[in-house]
């Protein structure tokens, strides 16, 4: 694996983009912008860390994380690659994939102009990800830095044979309490409860919580905005490539299963996520040669 030293010397800009051997041992970059500051594992490709200039966190990461390898990072944006959620016919593969579990590999950083930076993360069929999906393909991500963030994850078919596969962006936002968020955007869209088949309709134009809340919006390419009074900020999720639009917060019962959260951790996050997600719906088909991208950018207003 390439080292702390070359990846610096390689990639790295002095005061604005440094890598660091950090918890678990796991490698981590950290960039900085005239605008904003975040943080990346290389293991997973996944962001941790956004900080706009003069807020707080817009991304939540759990107190009780794993930073281990073999295991998924709990908060920050995990990719959700090449199925999303259990595995469709062995439930001993992993959940959300294999991609956010291997090392990702770095492609380029680049300054766009001093208030934006971007990070390209690549990732290929390994003898791994070929005995769990038997295609060969080519990920990146790509993180852009600046007063928004913009993350786009990229699959190209590199193979010979046709291949399906979802997708997700499964974003956690740190927020000031799910009491009193609420969601706006997903008016009179229609959504499956978990893993449900009986379709739904949002009627209200805000979604608000009081309970274990896992929604699975179809057929809807509409922006969110997360309305947080307490912090007097709107958090702006806008999407492209995706027809699925999943929000999720487990609720106190279900957070008691969940040993890598803290037992009050869902009280700060909620997740808003696009993704490709449904057979028959949105799941993507990649002739040979042929990608799809998947994107979403984030910015705030106060």
């Amino acid at each position: 694996m390439i080292t702390i030293e070359q990846l610096n010397t390689n990639f790295g800009i002095p005061d604005k983009v440094n890598f660091f051997s950090g918890k678990g041992g796991l490698l981590f970059v950290e960039v900085n912008t005239k605008n904003a500051k975040a943080q990346i594992s290389l293991y997973g490709a996944q962001l941790l860390s956004f900080i706009p200039q003069g807020q707080q966190d817009i991304i939540w990461m759990s107190e009780k994380s794993l930073f281990e390898e073999g295991k998924a990072i709990r908060g920050g944006i995990p990719l959700c690659f090449p199925w999303f959620g259990p595995h469709a016919t062995d439930k001993a593969r992993p959940q959300h994939g294999f991609a956010r579990l291997l090392y990702w590999e770095v492609k380029e950083i680049r300054e766009t102009t001093d208030e934006m930076i971007t990070v390209e993360l690549c990732l290929r069929q390994s003898e791994s990800s070929l005995a769990m999906w038997p295609f060969h393909f080519n990920a990146v991500v790509q993180f852009t830095i600046g007063r928004s963030l913009e993350v786009k994850l990229t699959v190209n078919n590199t193979g010979t044979e046709t291949f399906e596969y979802s997708d997700a962006l499964h974003t956690y936002f740190n927020i000031s309490s799910i009491d009193t968020i609420g969601i706006e955007g997903l008016q009179n869209a229609t959504y499956y409860d978990g893993f449900g088949m009986n379709l739904k309709t949002q009627h209200p134009a805000v979604l608000y919580f009081n309970t274990e809340t896992n929604r699975r919006y179809v057929n809807t390419t509409a922006s969110c905005i997360i309305h947080d009074k307490d912090r007097n900020r709107k958090i702006i999720v806008e999407k492209a490539g995706s027809n699925v639009t999943v929000v999720w917060n487990p609720g106190e019962d279900v957070t008691k299963t969940i040993g890598d959260m803290q037992p009050n951790g869902y009280e700060t996050f909620v997740c808003v996520e696009p993704a490709n997600a449904y057979p028959g719906i949105d799941m993507i088909t990649l002739q040979p040669g042929q990608s799809h991208c998947l994107s979403t950018i984030i910015k705030t207003e106060m």
